[in-house]
């Protein structure tokens, strides 16, 4: 692991680990990168319930969603750039005040009746900041806690991301029960938290530094993202064909929770682990747990019953967590300091990418196929791994 960088914890000063001081900066970094997701994991449903009421057709929601993850993926890098040289948590909070204010006002100009298209725009505005506002949370973690406390720490991030994935559609289904605009104005506020008490630290950010000259994309960084891609595409691959599954099996298209389900509770469970664990795996371990995954999606592709879609379900989401954080920790060896924020957000635009991939693959052909399709996919990540693995002659 590289060492870190020289940096406070705070801005009044170096809080000494392990006191209440550098537990409470943790704590509210946790609550911060819970509720960062929170419009994320919200909008599908939240989307869906507005444009349903505006115009009759739920399917507007969905496009608003794809039009927000592809402005997370085209923002991601030159977003995350522009904050360079300003404070990272003051960067992260105007990331987030934008976003909280684009979902605003397209809670409003749908209240007045405006044409569609504006909601469009507000929907790219606040989905552009998703992906640099994930990176430079995540390289602040790097300075409120040892290097031997980041995997247990990432683990508990995942673990509460994956509660927030569960809750939010549901708390979006309730308040868009009463007012799809309501809704959004409340999720919209659930994720400015971050604003009001993301940890405040003192880097390089804040000073006009000469940066490398060099591109974070090397093969090393470039090969985990490919996993991370690969892997996003898998998960969403269930999450997204979880109706057409159910159907499948003849059941009615609310029972798709038999298969999302088990799938966030084998992640939150994951994630545990991974806290309880508190290591960094090895290669190898990383090259089984993608095998898994692999052999997860196989499973889920078969059709065979039932249970084995469900078992293949759960494959996936027992290594959702050990798969993030290896991958969390292994790119933050692999770049300075002053890339993190970067690559962080390059890991999350990863991602959104593996989501359009899986979307778009879905509807070209059968739930059946696509699963065998991102199957494949990762099957040939896992040898890819392995091979950069060897021993070099």
């Amino acid at each position: 692991m590289t060492d870190r960088p020289d940096v406070q914890a705070d801005d009044s000063g170096p809080p000494l680990e392990g006191t209440p001081r550098s537990r409470w900066a943790l704590l509210r970094w946790f609550v911060s990168s819970a509720t960062l997701n929170v419009p994320q994991a919200a909008s599908p449903v939240a989307f869906s319930l507005l444009t349903l009421s505006l115009t009759g057709d739920a399917s507007g929601g969905a496009a608003l969603i794809l039009v927000m993850t592809l402005a997370q993926v085209l923002g991601a890098v030159p977003i995350t750039r522009l904050g360079r040289n300003v404070p990272a948590a003051r960067y992260l909070q105007l990331l987030i005040l934008t976003r909280t204010a684009a979902l605003t006002l397209l809670a409003l100009l749908a209240f007045s009746g405006v044409p569609f298209i504006w909601l469009f725009v507000c929907a790219a505005v606040a989905g552009s900041v998703n992906g640099a506002a994930f990176g430079y949370l995540r390289s602040i973690l790097n300075n409120l806690t040892t290097i031997s406390g980041l995997p247990r720490a990432l683990g508990i991030a995942a673990t509460l991301g994956e509660v927030t994935f569960v809750l939010s559609p549901v708390i979006a289904s309730g308040l868009g029960s009463i007012s799809p605009i309501f809704a959004i104005l409340a999720l919209a506020a659930l994720g400015a938290v971050p604003c009001l008490i993301v940890p405040h630290i003192a880097s390089v950010h804040g000073e006009k530094v000469q940066t490398a000259k060099t591109s974070v994309l090397t093969p090393a960084v470039a090969l985990w993202l490919l996993c991370a891609t690969v892997g996003g595409a898998v998960v969403a691959s269930i999450e997204i064909g979880a109706v057409a599954l159910a159907l499948k099996f003849g059941y009615e298209p609310a029972l798709a929770i038999m298969f999302t389900v088990p799938l966030c509770v084998a992640s939150v469970l994951g994630g545990i682990w991974v806290s309880v664990f508190n290591r960094s795996l090895s290669r190898m371990t990383v090259v089984l747990l993608l095998l898994l995954m692999a052999v997860g999606a196989t499973l889920a592709a078969s059709g065979l019953s039932l249970a084995t879609t469900i078992a293949g379900a759960v494959i996936i989401g027992a290594v959702i967590a050990p798969l993030g954080t290896y991958y969390s920790l292994t790119l933050d060896t692999l770049v300075p300091p002053d890339k993190r924020p970067e690559v962080f957000a390059l890991l999350r635009t990863g991602n959104a990418v593996g989501v359009i991939f899986a979307s778009a693959v879905m509807t070209a052909v059968s739930i059946s196929a696509a699963l065998g399709a991102v199957a494949a996919a990762m099957f040939a990540v896992a040898l890819l791994v392995a091979a950069a693995s060897l021993p070099k002659r």
